[in-house]
């Protein structure tokens, strides 16, 4: 497949690595890693598969009821786009229930159960972005709503399972414009909080995992603005997601020192690791700075060198209403070498979610 454009592998020498692709599934988006087993999503079906069969085979293992108008809209793929409509986030917790974020709600699937059911209504904005989990089954989510007045912004958590949710830490009033990601350190047994948008509303700050200590590591411009963060036993990897800058891969050590890795095409709001291999991805939006229309993978097995490895070109459809062209990467711990990509509004591969195996070299 070198050489190809939508998707393509982009070749670099001297790079010790490259990509295999494995399975192609049309109408379906990755969500979630647990270990082997990768949990997506094709409209409002949740489904599991082990990645390790061969072939690759989904089980439907839960099932959300939307209203009845997104049933219609999901089962179309540019109204599906237009509404956003699925699955949005996904965590797994160590009993077995499953939390996730759909549009308007966060809902639960106990063991046992089928149908999710909903826990809590979003109050405001449609959804968060990301659902973090910790070891000792404490839930967190952040809003992310469009905020023009710079009012407070919560942090809610749930101690229960996801049964009950409470305010556990807030933003007061001018401080952000809402909440990009919570994300669990299993090296440093913490929790990273990412914030936009401008000025000093853009913050890396790094927690305790009950949120009673919370100190900012970085803040103040454009690239401390992320979505996409790596935890690795050397420092948080991240990658910044403006519009308005060049974006790039960054390494906050776990001294404390910030290192530039690697510049992207544009901006960044998803990132992985495929057994030892980091992977972020770049999409396509309206920007002066970033004008590349392609969706993008880098990876790194050696943490330093950065090979653009897929792209996909956007598609013709308006970023306003249909998306932006985007290639997006599960969250949870993956321990296989298979990287999982869900691609949107870009073409070929529109909502289909493709499996390549890294192969060393």
């Amino acid at each position: 497949m070198t050489g190809h454009k939508g998707p393509g592998l982009s070749p670099d020498a001297g790079v010790s690595w490259t990509l295999s692709p494995i399975a192609t599934f049309p109408r379906l988006r990755a969500i979630y890693w647990v270990d082997d087993c990768l949990y997506a999503s094709r409209g409002y079906d949740l489904l599991r598969a082990d990645v390790n069969t061969n072939p690759i085979k989904w089980e439907r293992i839960g099932r959300y009821n939307p209203p009845l108008w997104r049933n219609a809209s999901s089962s179309l793929q540019l109204a599906s786009r237009l509404f956003r409509d699925g699955f949005h986030a996904l965590a797994k917790l160590p009993s077995g229930h499953l939390v996730a974020a759909v549009p308007g709600a966060v809902i639960v699937l106990k063991p046992g159960n089928f149908d999710f059911r909903i826990s809590c209504r979003i109050p405001r904005g449609t959804r968060p972005l990301h659902i973090a989990t910790t070891p000792q089954g404490h839930l967190y989510w952040g809003e992310y709503f469009d905020n023009p007045g710079r009012d407070e912004v919560h942090i809610y958590a749930s101690s229960d399972r996801g049964d009950t949710w409470h305010v556990a830490y807030t933003f007061p009033k001018g401080a952000i414009r809402h909440v990009h990601n919570i994300v669990y350190d299993s090296w440093q047994n913490c929790l990273w909080i990412l914030t936009g948008d401008n000025g000093c509303e853009c913050r890396i700050l790094r927690a305790s995992c009950e949120l009673k200590d919370v100190e900012t590591v970085l803040s103040g411009n454009q690239q401390a603005r992320a979505v996409a963060a790596v935890p690795s036993e050397e420092g948080l990897y991240f990658s910044s997601d403006t519009p308005l800058e060049k974006n790039f891969i960054y390494r906050l050590n776990s001294d404390g020192n910030l290192a530039r890795l690697a510049e992207l095409n544009g901006s960044s709001i998803y990132g992985c690791r495929a057994g030892n291999t980091i992977f972020f991805s770049t999409m396509v939006e309206p920007s002066i700075v970033n004008l590349d229309r392609t969706a993008c993978v880098y990876g790194s097995a050696d943490r330093n060198n950065w090979p653009r490895r897929l792209e996909w070109k956007k598609d013709p459809w308006p970023m306003r209403f249909f998306q932006y062209g985007n290639a997006i990467l599960p969250d949870g711990r993956n321990t296989t070498d298979l990287l999982a990509v869900s691609t949107i509004a870009v073409q070929p591969g529109d909502g289909e979610t493709s499996i390549w195996r890294v192969i060393a070299e």
